[in-house]
């Protein structure tokens, strides 16, 4: 995986969709914060049985986000959940998504069984824009040997030199950013590049 913000834990934590149908009939854990932290249970996979683990850490593991961004996450019940390949904190991402030199910021919350996909805005960090929203137990993986689905939707920021290098295969050029893209991965799957201009996001035109 290629994230600025590398990871958490071993490859036997957590992650996004599979090629499979997932059931939503897993087994849940209690309501405990630490059950919270680490959940494991079963769902259904192409009508088999699968165990998971899915890992989460709580807004106060990412000292540098603003008091008032936590705060909506708390307020939130947001949980951020690791990829199985997470050796230090992830999910959180800090860069210029607004416009060039803005201070802005990026979440996946974890709350309710659903994970979003949140931006808050320097200007704006109250209220945060939902780019994605997926049931968290759609969004895992089988990364290794033992079977066990992780968890499998990371985030990172995109410089525009990086969006730049991943357009290579392009036939036509379009001009180049001018200030950060948002990196979305699915480590089984694909990577695509979300970009805020003249007010609106967009999804930057990639390879096939």
């Amino acid at each position: 995986m290629k994230f600025a913000a590398l990871i958490l834990f071993t490859a036997t934590s957590c992650a996004l969709a599979s090629s499979g149908v997932f059931a939503q009939d897993a087994t849940a854990p209690s309501g405990s914060e630490s059950s919270q932290l680490t959940e494991t249970g079963k769902t259904s996979v192409d009508g088999r049985a699968a165990s998971y683990v899915i890992r989460r850490l709580p807004a106060s593991s990412f000292p540098d986000l603003p008091d008032a961004i936590a705060d909506v996450l708390d307020q939130r019940g947001c949980m951020i959940p690791q990829t199985y390949q997470a050796h230090r904190p992830e999910n959180v991402i800090h860069a210029s998504f607004e416009h060039p030199g803005s201070s802005d910021w990026a979440v996946l919350c974890s709350a309710h069984g659903n994970v979003e996909l949140l931006v808050f805005f320097a200007r704006t960090p109250n209220k945060p824009v939902t780019l994605a929203t997926a049931p968290e137990l759609e969004r895992l993986h089988r990364h290794d040997s033992s079977g066990v689905l992780g968890f499998d939707w990371g985030i990172d920021p995109a410089s525009p030199q990086r969006v730049r290098e991943a357009q290579a295969g392009l036939v036509h050029h379009p001009p180049p950013l001018d200030h950060d893209a948002l990196e979305d991965t699915v480590l089984s799957g694909k990577t695509v590049y979300h970009f805020f201009t003249r007010n609106a996001w967009t999804i930057v035109d990639m390879p096939e």
